[in-house]
């Protein structure tokens, strides 16, 4: 029988790239080749999906007006969330959160139209078509990182002005834009904890047995 456990050097990788992985929002311009791209992109449409619906679709926004108008449509919702946040909008406003006029590769990832028609395993959590969608999205991520290149998840947009935008068909829903490409280095902590916005929290506090987990001190 094949050996299923794989060498602990390869175990020892894949923790490490789970670690180091980071939402990135600082990059260089440098293009990203053609065959690495292709092949994170695969990496994305081998994750997994509900009924192997397989709902993601990518865009590649290859135009720099194209780029500039999503910019200004994730600026303008950065502004009001910035407002929504009350007390912590000046926090907010002097955080980075995007990296769209930088990074060498844009993507659009959005969920497919006629998801409806898709019940195996959605009928009574239809929402499963995007947890399969970021679980496409984060073997990009992985990828990304392992290949040496950062990746920042954009969600700061109305995604009815997206699909507008990019002349989705009726029933489409974008979901992330991806930032991808060249960094001078990755962040040795998440941004956001960094920047003293949040803190990651206790595993032991996420994880309950035999019910709801019970927050640790």
């Amino acid at each position: 029988m094949p050996e299923q456990r794989y060498s602990q050097p390869e175990i020892d990788a894949l923790y490490r790239v789970i670690a180091e992985r980071r939402d990135m929002r600082h990059f260089r311009p440098d293009p990203v080749e053609p065959a690495t791209l292709t092949r994170l992109l695969q990496a994305a449409h081998l994750g997994p999906s509900v009924g192997y619906m397989q709902p993601w679709r990518f865009i590649r926004i290859t135009s720099t007006a194209l780029r500039n108008e999503l910019h200004a449509l994730v600026e303008g919702e950065r502004e009001r969330t910035a407002d929504a946040l009350g007390e912590r909008r000046n926090e907010f406003m002097r955080l980075k959160v995007e990296g769209m006029r930088d990074c060498g590769e844009l993507l659009v990832v959005a969920l497919c139209d006629g998801r409806e028609r898709h019940v195996f395993g959605r009928r009574t959590m239809p929402e499963m078509d995007l947890a399969s969608a970021a679980c496409a999205i984060q073997n990009l991520w992985l990828a990304a990182r392992a290949e040496g290149l950062g990746m920042g998840w954009v969600s700061l947009f109305d995604p009815s002005a997206v699909a507008e935008l990019l002349a989705m068909p009726p029933g489409a829903k974008p979901i992330a834009i991806l930032c991808l490409g060249h960094v001078d280095g990755f962040y040795d902590r998440p941004m956001l904890e960094r920047e003293d916005w949040a803190q990651r929290i206790p595993l032991d506090n996420l994880v309950g047995e035999d019910g709801w987990p019970k927050a640790g001190d």
